[in-house]
């Protein structure tokens, strides 16, 4: 049998080449912008609808896509038959339908909004119409006023929990 020789690889510094380890190092990619040294890590198209890429920085980047005009070298007739194909193959990507769902000013989270549907509230409801809101739900479906109704019982605490995640978003907005 064979015996087994020692690796001279025993970690830092490495005694060996880097070559067919897989571990060689890449090379960096230089923004393509005359007189940039920094990494070229945004690819920008070099014409509409072609494969080839610019490799710019973040900031020549930035620079390109606000000059970048799909419609250049179009005249007004034709730019507006490219835009209207565009947006007839376009059609299978439309704003995706939950964005709707969303009612009032963005300003209150999901659980917030489905506690003032609790409430029976409108989504730009104030914290004196919250609260008595809930005191009406309260006194309405209360378990004493209301013994052995479980639907009385479940729609109280349902009422209650959504008081308390709308005075916690409250007092967490006013600090």
């Amino acid at each position: 049998m064979r015996r087994r020789r020692r690796s001279n690889d025993w970690g830092f510094p490495r005694w060996r080449s880097y070559e067919g380890s897989g571990n060689a190092p890449q090379a960096l990619r230089r923004c393509d912008r005359a007189g940039c040294d920094q990494p070229g890590t945004c690819p920008a198209p070099k014409a509409p609808n072609r494969p080839e890429r610019w490799w710019f920085c973040a900031a020549h980047a930035a620079e390109y896509n606000r000059r970048w005009d799909y419609f250049a070298g179009l005249d007004a007739e034709s730019a507006r038959e490219a835009e209207a194909d565009d947006m007839t193959t376009s059609r299978a990507y439309r704003r995706a339908a939950h964005w709707d769902w969303s009612e009032g000013d963005e300003s209150r989270s999901r659980a917030e909004r489905d506690a003032l549907k609790v409430l029976e509230l409108e989504a730009d409801a104030d914290s004196e119409a919250i609260k008595a809101a809930y005191r009406r739900l309260a006194k309405a479906n209360h378990p004493d006023l209301n013994p052995g109704d479980a639907e009385a019982e479940a729609r109280f605490r349902a009422a209650r929990a959504a008081y308390a995640i709308l005075t916690e978003a409250g007092a967490r907005r006013s600090k």
